[in-house]
């Protein structure tokens, strides 16, 4: 298959083909200089890195009711919060179930990657580990350990099935449990991670150190504490359509600006769906009515390009021969393609490679 019209990935956005063999590159170029001599089907479209899903706390997926209105704490907070009570209300199977579902939707839409914060321990982990199955989803998993202060041996039997630790903040948690819980990851090649300056501002102090492997949120943050982050080198997570649902957005001119590594997520199952064409168009839309435009290029690099380097597979956000990554072919005009991207993507709108035919 060669799709005509343009290329998004760290390169930039440009027009070219690509020659795909299912989903394997074999050739790129610019127009009209393709080696096929007409002889395979072609398609006019933008061939794109597939998308990754940079936080989630898909636990929660099973909670199908509207969330009441509240404070932060009120909704999602630890332990008496609507999302702990349906944790610690709600079975495992049923708790599965709802994380499956959500899994299964980020796949038909093309997602190939996610990164969740995990509660309830090891017994999380373990469900969520169940609940992704076989599913052709390369899913990060940032458990949390229970017991405070810190069991080494609860972090240890942790760390051989998760990912990592996803802390709820610096706020919840003292530098000692933090400090403890960063070198048990780092000593075994995991990594640590927490929200930050989420319902209120904290200090960059507080929350890069130890320096974490990802941050989520920074919503209070001032401009020169995204500048810090951004010279700290530590990527941020933001998830614009859940924080929206309790009167807060992160300021992604300011996060542009300042030179933030960003990375877009969906946050909690029980408050949206795991959607990142949702998530785009919704950061794009919002900071537009706010006067406080973000450039396309921005969020393309936030949902499809930055994320592969943070899951150590940078390979896959550069398309040239050779490229077996996973990536996606929308049938979008290719005239403005960050944009069309971030506007005008929907999963109708992806072409599935065709399998190569037997030799």
């Amino acid at each position: 298959m060669i799709v005509e019209g343009a290329i998004v990935d760290l390169d930039g956005a440009r027009p070219g083909y690509v020659r795909l063999r299912g989903s394997h590159v074999v050739e790129t170029g610019a127009l009209g200089t393709d080696s096929s001599h007409g002889t395979e089907r072609r398609v006019h479209g933008i061939v794109v890195p597939a998308p990754v899903n940079s936080h989630t706390h898909l636990g929660d997926s099973g909670f199908q009711r509207e969330p009441p209105r509240g404070r932060l704490a009120e909704v999602v907070g630890a332990p008496g919060g609507v999302k702990f009570r349906f944790l610690t209300e709600t079975n495992s199977r049923a708790k599965a179930a709802g994380a499956r579902e959500a899994l299964r939707r980020m796949v038909r839409e093309g997602t190939a990657a996610a990164v969740d914060f995990r509660e309830e321990g090891l017994a999380g982990v373990r469900l969520l580990r169940r609940a992704a199955g076989k599913l052709p989803l390369d899913l990060r998993i940032l458990g949390r350990p229970l017991r405070r202060p810190v069991d080494p041996e609860e972090l240890g039997a942790l760390l051989a099935v998760a990912d990592g630790v996803g802390l709820s903040s610096a706020r919840e948690e003292d530098r000692e449990t933090r400090r403890a819980i960063a070198s048990a990851c780092h000593d075994r090649g995991k990594r640590y991670a927490l929200h930050a300056s989420e319902e209120s501002r904290e200090e960059p102090g507080d929350y890069l150190e130890p320096r974490p492997d990802l941050l989520v949120h920074l919503l209070s943050a001032t401009e020169e504490d995204l500048a810090t982050v951004a010279k700290a080198g530590v990527p941020v997570a933001v998830c614009p359509r859940s924080n929206a649902l309790f009167g807060q957005a992160p300021d992604l001119a300011l996060f542009e600006r300042a030179g933030v590594t960003t990375l877009l997520g969906t946050d909690n199952g029980m408050l949206n769906a795991p959607s990142l064409f949702r998530e785009l168009e919704f950061a794009y839309v919002s900071q537009r009515l706010r006067h406080r435009g973000v450039s396309p290029g921005f969020l393309v690099r936030a949902a499809f390009l930055s994320p592969w380097a943070w899951l150590g597979r940078p390979e896959v956000a550069r398309i040239q021969p050779g490229h077996d990554g996973p990536l996606l072919v929308f049938r979008l005009p290719a005239e403005a393609p960050e944009y069309a991207l971030v506007a005008r993507a929907t999963e109708q709108l992806i072409v599935r490679p065709e399998s190569p035919r037997p030799a």
